[in-house]
């Protein structure tokens, strides 16, 4: 396993909680490297990569686009209505997204580095943080985002959701807690707040 330099903080939350918008104002107002286990996953299934010939040989042909890529929407639909497959599936590509999450990790020269995953406590990967912020939504209004971003049926959002920790397992791992059930200079007001916590924290450490 490759050392990381820098303070993580894992930052987590379910569909449609406003992981992306939170974790893309550390980057721009603060300059903070961010590490989207998220985009790893995609790459790990790229065109030639031996993890997505495992899911062709698995679930067929018809589960890659025209152009060869992985139909990411197909596969959702497999797994999401079987546990054994999802099960089978993660314990594939799980390991690969570490490695390739790692690497990025290490390389990163910002005073903290954000590993965000939609999957943070289920994979594990919050062992890998300091601190843990969780972003927070009613389950109405994330329901309702989610289903009207992705165009998808709200029983799609609900079986992920469920595949998701549930609300109150993810606030329990939680050290700092970001709502976003207002707009988005209020999401922002608390990045601020909380980077400002980070450096703090980190002086103390490093004086």
């Amino acid at each position: 396993m490759l050392p990381v330099m820098s303070m993580i903080i894992g930052l987590t939350g379910g569909i449609g909680s406003g992981k992306t918008a939170a974790a893309n104002y550390f980057s721009s107002a603060h300059g903070i490297h961010v590490v989207d286990a998220d985009l790893k996953s995609r790459v790990v299934v790229e065109p030639g990569k031996p993890a997505l010939q495992h899911i062709v040989d698995r679930f067929g042909a018809e589960i890659l686009q025209q152009d060869g890529n992985l139909d990411r929407a197909a596969l959702r639909q497999q797994v999401f209505s079987d546990a054994d497959e999802r099960i089978w599936l993660e314990s594939l590509l799980h390991p690969l997204i570490r490695e390739e999450t790692l690497r990025d990790l290490n390389s990163a020269t910002s005073p903290y580095v954000l590993l965000v995953s939609p999957l943070l406590i289920e994979s594990g990967q919050h062992h890998l943080a300091s601190r843990v912020i969780v972003v927070d939504v009613p389950e109405a209004l994330q329901l309702a985002r989610t289903a009207t971003r992705d165009q998808v049926s709200e029983d799609q959002v609900k079986a992920i959701m469920q595949v998701q920790s549930q609300r109150e397992a993810r606030l329990s791992q939680a050290h700092d807690i970001i709502t976003n059930d207002r707009d988005l200079a209020h999401l922002h007001e608390q990045v601020n707040t909380l980077h400002q916590q980070y450096l703090a924290m980190l002086q103390e450490k490093n004086p």
